[in-house]
């Protein structure tokens, strides 16, 4: 009888471990650092419930009156329960639960992704069937497929050496975890039943091993990846981002002022290889001030935006079919902004680029005037000329 309940009892473990993504917090035994990273990033925070951008915008989507989130894709592609809710034609509704509020994204999840299909619509991942194994990226180990466990003494058992996890095997082989590929499964398109991009990240020019997504957004940071093993640095798992840690992107921004008869204008270099903003609420904004004197003059502020419509006015992403208006900086692209205001000696112009998180004339409409970090100008990154 003992022998039977064991059986049904490790069954229903296996049945569980199928039905669901191992929690994030299982990760933070052997990656400490990552995961407090992790913990604040927009992929950890990317449902309903933590993004209060998206939970505005599905709340006036028609598709949340069909109880029909689509979204959970990418937005919450562990939610098991909704997903196969959403396949059967059930109802399904993000709820208030502990996949949706701490695990939308885990790191399992982004870790298993074998493949990435690509279609019209959008992109889809494709995960790993193969148990306890994920896939990273590591120069010295490329190519290797499957890294286990082992722990190597040497001098009598005085020194020990480990490599490998414990709790995963690791798979180094997997081609799209060095390009960056694995990323567009979800940040490369998505278009609405019009067959319209509401969104597109457009890249000029293919990732790299060495350039690419993982590099800008996930640069090397100060700390080791493991407890197991004594690295001097590590890939950063916050997620770098416009608005979360821009500092660690201004440096593919470079600003300049050239001074002429007419007045002087100051150039934006974007130097990466797409849009300089991508969410399709944002508004980028130069700010320019000018101090004579002691005394400051700020000039008309320059906008950048996407504004998406349907017959030339502007509308909700599900049913727009055109683009009204595009001002935004486009990847390696140099940016003139003209100014009229002569200069004199000993004038100090001060430029400040960063962005808005939600358009200010759309934040009304979606109810967000509470969220002041959301409504407030962001710096990205600001420059000091001194004319002579």
């Amino acid at each position: 009888m003992k022998k039977v309940f064991l059986a049904i009892f490790i069954s229903m473990l296996h049945l569980f471990a199928a039905a669901t993504f191992e929690s994030s917090q299982t990760c933070k035994t052997c990656h400490p650092i990552i995961y407090d990273e992790f913990t604040s990033s927009s992929h950890r925070n990317a449902s309903i419930f933590n993004d209060p951008i998206h939970r505005a915008v599905w709340d006036k989507h028609p598709l949340s009156k069909e109880e029909k989130y689509t979204c959970a894709k990418c937005h919450t592609p562990t939610d098991k329960k909704l997903l196969d809710a959403l396949e059967s034609g059930e109802s399904a509704l993000p709820q208030d639960n502990k996949i949706q509020t701490t695990e939308a994204i885990t790191c399992i999840y982004c870790h298993s992704i074998q493949d990435v299909q690509e279609h019209a619509k959008s992109n889809t991942n494709i995960l790993t069937t193969k148990e306890k194994t994920l896939f990273s990226a590591r120069d010295e180990e490329k190519g290797n497929s499957n890294l286990q466990y082992k722990i190597e003494s040497s001098y009598l058992g005085l020194l020990t050496k480990k490599s490998g996890s414990p709790f995963h095997d690791i798979d180094f082989s997997n081609k799209i975890f060095y390009n960056a590929n694995m990323c567009i499964g979800c940040h490369s398109h998505k278009q609405n039943k019009h067959d319209f991009d509401i969104c597109k990240m457009d890249i000029e020019s293919k990732n790299t091993d060495k350039e690419n997504c993982i590099s800008c957004h996930m640069p090397l940071v100060q700390g080791s990846f493991t407890t197991a093993v004594d690295s001097q640095t590590h890939r950063y798992h916050g997620f770098a981002g416009s608005g979360h840690k821009p500092q660690m992107l201004a440096q593919y921004v470079k600003l300049s002022l050239h001074k002429n008869a007419e007045g002087f204008e100051i150039n934006i270099k974007n130097g990466a290889n797409h849009q300089l903003l991508l969410h399709p609420l944002r508004v980028g904004e130069l700010q320019v001030n000018i101090i004579r004197n002691k005394k400051a003059m700020s000039l008309a502020p320059v906008k950048f935006m996407r504004i998406i419509g349907k017959d030339g006015k502007p509308t909700m992403p599900w049913l727009a079919d055109t683009v009204l208006e595009d001002s935004h900086i486009k990847a390696n692209e140099t940016r003139k902004i003209k100014f009229s205001e002569k200069l004199h000696s000993g004038d100090v112009v001060e430029v400040r680029l960063g962005h808005y998180s939600v358009n200010p004339k759309a934040v009304k409409m979606l109810g967000l005037e509470q969220y002041n970090d959301l409504t407030k100008f962001t710096l990205f990154k600001k420059e000091s000329f001194m004319i002579k």
